[in-house]
C-alpha cells in the first residue's frame, strides 16, 4: 500500500500530539512529519512535498496564513489540501484564508471525531483516502463525513468577500463550496456568558463540547485558575481548550491555547455549583505571550472569587 503523507504544524507540543495520536489510532499506516512553525515546515515541503497540510494560524516566525499563500505559489503544493487548524473563527478570518486558498477549517478545541471526518474529506477529494481505506477504521461513515461541513458552523449570516489587491486567483471547488457556506446560519453557535459572568477577570472557555463562561481567579504565564459554573457534561482534564480573554478599553481578544490540567470542586462538597480548573496554555506565540504579561501587569486577574457574588 503507497504511502500517504501528512504534515502537522503547530508551535505548541501538545497540539501536534494531540493531532498525531488522532490520525494515528484511526489511519494506521499513515505517514506523519511535523514542524513547530511556518518557517520549519516551509523548509520541509520545499525538500518533500505532502499529501495533507494540518496548520495552526498563529506561530512565530511564519504565520498559518503566510504559509498557505507560500503553497499556493509552489507548484508541487499548490493543489495539496491545506487545513487550517485554528481558534480563529472570525468571519473576517475564515474569509482571509478562502483568499489565500484554505481547504477546510478545524476550529480548536477539537474532538478526534471532527479532526477525522476532516482529513477524509480532505483524502477523498485528493483521491488519496483509497490508500488508507484498508487499515483505516471508520468510526464515521465517510458519506457522513463528506456531508459535513464546518465553514457554516463558524460563521452566521453571510459574508461580503473582499476582492483581494491584484489579480486574484480562480477559486477551487473546495473555495467555492466554503464561500457559499457562508449563507447558511450557525449550526450551533457558541453559548453566551451569564449576566453575571461580565466585568474584569473575566472570560471564556471553549471545550470540544461546549463554551462556558469563566472567572479568572489567577493568572501567569504558565497557566491560569479559573471558577466555573458546574454543568453538563463535567469539563475532563487533559481536554483540549480555548481561552478567550478580552480587556481594556479597545476590547483586545486573546486565544489561548491549552488544556485541563486540573479539575476540582471549589467548595467542600460533592454537589458543589462552582469548580475551579487549572488551565495550562500551549501557546508559545510571542504576542501571546505579550498580552499576558500585560495583562498581569495590569492586575485584571481577580485575586478573590466569592461563589454566587
Amino acid at each position: 500500500m503507497s504511502k500517504v503523507s501528512v504534515m502537522v504544524v503547530d508551535d505548541a507540543t501538545f497540539i501536534r500530539d494531540l493531532v498525531k495520536k488522532g490520525l494515528r489510532d484511526h489511519f494506521p499506516g499513515i505517514q506523519i512529519e511535523e514542524a513547530v512553525n511556518g518557517r520549519k515546515a516551509q523548509q520541509m515541503l520545499a525538500r518533500q512535498p505532502t499529501d495533507l497540510i494540518l496548520c495552526d494560524w498563529e506561530m512565530p516566525e511564519m504565520s498559518g496564513l503566510e504559509l498557505l499563500s507560500w503553497c499556493r505559489e509552489q507548484d508541487s503544493l499548490k493543489t495539496v489540501p491545506f487545513i487550517m487548524v485554528t481558534s480563529r473563527g472570525d468571519k473576517e478570518n475564515v474569509v482571509q484564508a478562502i483568499q489565500a486558498g484554505v481547504s477546510d477549517y478545524i476550529g480548536k478545541p477539537f474532538s478526534n471525531d471532527q479532526l477525522v471526518t476532516k482529513v477524509k474529506k480532505a483524502l477523498h477529494r485528493a483521491g488519496k483516502l483509497a490508500a488508507l481505506a484498508a487499515g483505516a477504521s471508520s468510526k464515521a461513515p465517510l458519506t457522513s463525513a463528506l456531508a459535513n461541513d464546518s465553514l457554516a458552523a463558524l460563521t452566521g449570516g453571510k459574508a461580503e468577500v473582499v476582492k483581494p489587491a491584484g489579480k486574484p486567483a480562480k477559486p477551487s471547488a473546495a473555495a467555492t463550496e466554503a464561500a457559499a457556506a457562508f449563507a447558511k446560519p450557525a449550526s450551533k453557535p457558541a453559548a453566551k456568558p451569564s449576566a453575571s459572568s461580565g466585568g474584569r477577570g473575566q472570560g471564556q472557555l471553549r471545550l470540544p463540547g461546549g463554551s462556558m463562561a469563566c472567572v479568572i481567579k489567577a493568572l501567569s504565564l504558565k497557566e491560569a485558575l479559573l471558577v466555573v459554573r458546574r454543568g453538563e457534561p463535567l469539563p475532563q482534564v487533559l481536554e483540549s481548550a480555548v481561552l478567550d480573554l478580552e480587556q481594556g478599553e479597545a476590547a483586545e481578544t486573546a486565544r489561548l491555547n491549552g488544556y485541563l490540567h486540573a479539575v476540582a470542586a471549589l467548595e467542600p462538597k460533592p454537589d458543589s455549583e462552582w469548580l475551579q480548573l487549572t488551565f495550562k496554555f500551549v501557546d508559545r506565540d510571542p504576542q501571546k505571550l505579550d498580552y499576558l504579561s500585560r495583562l498581569i501587569a495590569r492586575g485584571t486577574a481577580q485575586k478573590h472569587f466569592v461563589p454566587g457574588a
